[in-house]
């Protein structure tokens, strides 16, 4: 009867998602612990799920993926609708990032952080994008005279394995990103 009930649990935790990885291992691993003084059964395909289970668990535990990079050597003359490409990085755990497109990668699903900040001295519109969708704008506006205004926005999402992040001009053509570290882009897996 045991046997039964062990197996029949574990089907009932063994669907779901990749996010729902650490509850299933932790509901296998109650059954065996509850079923610890009693003789516990798997079947193959549940041992090698279990088995699956523990090292996907373990690696994700392990798994850093954060970035941050800038406009390094020159400042970027951006069209409307092109994406910023931050060409110098400090950080690029998990090689998400990369610098060639300006775009983010996601290598592992989870919880997100991303920071945008940027210094301008004209009327400055970004959008943070996820896949296409705009998840948050950033935006400075316009001083007269030599006034600069650098600005941040910083935003947490979900994101699944492949989605794209990316920093996108929205505001009109010819607009210049400076340089020296002044504008950036960071994101870091929280969880």
């Amino acid at each position: 009867m045991l046997i039964l009930h062990l197996v029949d649990n574990y089907h009932h935790v063994s669907g779901g998602t990749q996010s729902d990885t650490r509850t299933k291992l932790d509901s296998i691993k109650s059954l065996i612990y509850s079923n610890a003084k009693a003789t516990v059964t798997l079947d193959s395909t549940a041992l090698k799920e279990l088995v699956n289970l523990s090292t996907s668990a373990s690696l994700n535990q392990n798994k850093r993926v954060s970035f941050s990079v800038y406009i390094g050597a020159k400042v970027l003359s951006l069209g409307k609708g092109q994406t910023i490409r931050y060409d110098s990085i400090l950080t690029n755990d998990g090689n998400g990032y990369d610098d060639r497109t300006g775009v983010f990668v996601c290598p592992v699903a989870g919880t997100y952080m991303f920071v945008v900040d940027t210094l301008s001295s004209v009327e400055t519109w970004f959008a943070i994008k996820v896949n296409k969708q705009t998840v948050a704008k950033v935006y400075t506006s316009t001083h007269i005279g030599n006034n600069w205004d650098q600005t941040s926005r910083t935003v947490i999402v979900n994101l699944k394995r492949g989605y794209h992040v990316k920093v996108e001009n929205i505001s009109s053509a010819n607009l210049q990103v400076y340089n020296g570290g002044t504008s950036g882009f960071s994101g870091t897996l929280l969880y």
